[in-house]
């Protein structure tokens, strides 16, 4: 990268954004997680699976979502469309499905029996004579708004969503557009973990890479950083509407891959990327030869990394103010020989690991956030997209110097 490139100041190029401290009490305050819970995550398209989970008609899977109070049942019904619906039996409100998922070829209450088919419509109902002026048709399952992009299936809990997915996701959404999603779904390894931290946090420290070469100093970070980059910053910073992306360097010419690294990066994307064509403007956009990854972040909780042969999310589904459920995978074309196999083995260990690291330091964050030691976290140029995100939350949940502490001084906000 070049001088004038690494040293670019991001935030400046968005005067909206300030460049002023964040306060820390919407991170530990209960009511303005309630707020959140209620203005985003019940009113807000959100990515529950991809379609590789229920390829056949009557496959479902179950998705809870206790940040709105719910669970969901996902299937293919027998047209081939995916449906979502409540998990909740239309008689007495048993969850319908106990398991995490399966095959059928309807649902069958376990209280009383009732049975929905593949569309959610109620089929069966024990000793029905006994109901007054009942009709099945109006006691199906309850849907929830669902659509599809490139694969990952959305929801809206909203009963009357106020725009499509498509409008909700903009401009990221057609710059990505066309990445090959399903080429690259055929295998994947999954991490799931709950972490006593609030989801904004978590979301913050995979949304920057200035805490690469100090977190990740025994696993990433040689392969990553070089002498002109030494604190990896962004190659790109791409901000939008509600949601942000930005590409991240990966060029250290001076790194020397152990013969390990060398084997497995022969037969696959491993510990560097592998080479593939740059044909959609949304991935690597400057079309940077140092380029290693995306990092492309739609808007409440998913963080999702486009490579060269491979790609990554992950979502940070809020428990409480401070539990996170945080789930990781890592997608890659199906292993043709046993070489892609170790490859991909390889990859699955170094991200493991990557990923323990980054975990690492959150519970320790949100151990002390409450202390009162501090009232503000400061932000440099390079967490820039840390700052749009807690703009975008608070233009949805509200404002977070409404939840200052009466009170409390608040330091001066500089708006150049």
């Amino acid at each position: 990268m070049k001088t004038e490139e690494v040293d670019r100041r991001w935030t400046t190029d968005h005067p909206e954004l300030g460049t002023g401290p964040l306060l820390i009490e919407p991170c530990t305050s209960e009511k303005y997680f309630e707020q959140e819970r209620e203005r985003i995550f019940r009113r807000v398209w959100l990515n529950v699976g991809r379609i590789e989970r229920v390829p056949q008609a009557g496959d479902y899977f179950v998705k809870d979502l206790v940040v709105a109070r719910t669970s969901l049942i996902v299937v293919r019904g027998r047209d081939g469309a995916i449906r979502a619906f409540h998990n909740m039996c239309a008689h007495r409100g048993n969850k319908l499905a106990w398991d995490e998922g399966g095959q059928v070829r309807r649902f069958t209450c376990k209280f009383h029996g009732w049975s929905f088919d593949l569309a959610g419509k109620l089929v069966g109902v024990p000793d029905e004579n006994q109901f007054f002026d009942f009709d099945k048709r109006e006691h199906g399952l309850a849907p929830v708004a669902t659509e599809l992009w490139n694969g990952f299936i959305f929801i809206n809990l909203d009963p009357q969503p106020k725009e499509t997915l498509k409008e909700f996701l903009g401009e990221l959404g057609e710059l990505v557009n066309g990445y090959p999603f399903d080429q690259l779904s055929a295998s994947h390894f999954s991490y799931a973990v709950e972490v006593k931290v609030n989801w904004k946090v978590a979301m913050d420290a995979f949304q920057e890479g200035y805490h690469a070469p100090f977190v990740h100093k025994e696993s990433l970070a040689y392969t990553l950083k070089s002498k002109e980059n030494p604190l990896l910053h962004p190659i790109t910073v791409q901000l939008y509407r509600r949601h942000h992306m930005l590409s991240l360097y990966g060029g250290n010419p001076q790194y020397r891959q152990t013969p390990v690294e060398k084997l497995a990066h022969r037969f696959g994307p491993s510990i560097r990327p592998q080479e593939v064509s740059f044909d959609l403007p949304g991935v690597n956009p400057a079309r940077s030869p140092d380029w290693y990854h995306d990092v492309d972040v739609i808007f409440p909780n998913i963080n999702m990394g486009p490579r060269r042969g491979t790609y990554r999310t992950i979502h940070f589904w809020p428990l409480a103010v401070d539990r996170t459920r945080i789930e990781l995978s890592h997608y890659f074309p199906r292993a043709e020989s046993p070489g892609q196999r170790f490859s991909r083995e390889f990859a699955r260990c170094l991200h493991r690991d990557a990923i323990m690291q980054d975990l690492g330091t959150l519970e320790q964050t949100q151990s002390v956030l409450a202390s009162g030691a501090m009232s503000h976290f400061v932000l440099s140029n390079q967490e820039v997209c840390v700052r749009h995100f807690h703009k975008v939350v608070q233009d949805y949940a509200g404002s977070y110097e409404s939840f200052c502490a009466p009170g409390r001084k608040q330091p001066e906000v500089s708006h150049a």
